[in-house]
């Protein structure tokens, strides 16, 4: 008889198992959403500060299936990688961020259009 070899597991989603003991987002960095005023009320949100070892556009891509908008990764000269989205998305970008393990609630700081003190999410 021949010797069954053990199949090699296959990580589709690395990103997804990067430590849960290690805080990814960064420790002394916060994550910053920003919400912007377009036409009338249109509203842009801006999350910058997550990690470099982070996919954005496969950041973007989980948001745009997950919340009702549209969004893009862009390169700021100012402020590095942002992720940009339609729509005031704040509250559902925070809790995907610690759902998913990127960011612990305290890690999360907010600007523009009457900014949440904290939030609560419940």
């Amino acid at each position: 008889m021949s010797a069954i070899q053990n199949l090699h597991s296959f990580d589709s989603f690395p990103d997804a198992s990067k430590g849960v003991d290690l805080l990814p987002a960064g420790t002394e960095d916060n994550i910053l959403l920003r919400i912007q005023q377009e036409n009338g009320r249109k509203t842009l949100n801006d999350v910058q500060g997550i990690a470099d070892d982070y996919d954005k556009k496969k950041l973007v891509k989980a948001f745009k299936k997950k919340f009702p908008c549209n969004g893009t990764a862009i390169e700021h000269s100012e402020y590095g990688e942002i992720i940009q989205l339609q729509g005031d998305q704040r509250k559902n970008i925070c809790q995907f961020l610690i759902e998913t393990g990127l960011a612990k609630d305290d890690q999360l700081r907010f600007m523009g259009l009457n900014a949440f003190g904290s939030l609560k999410l419940k």
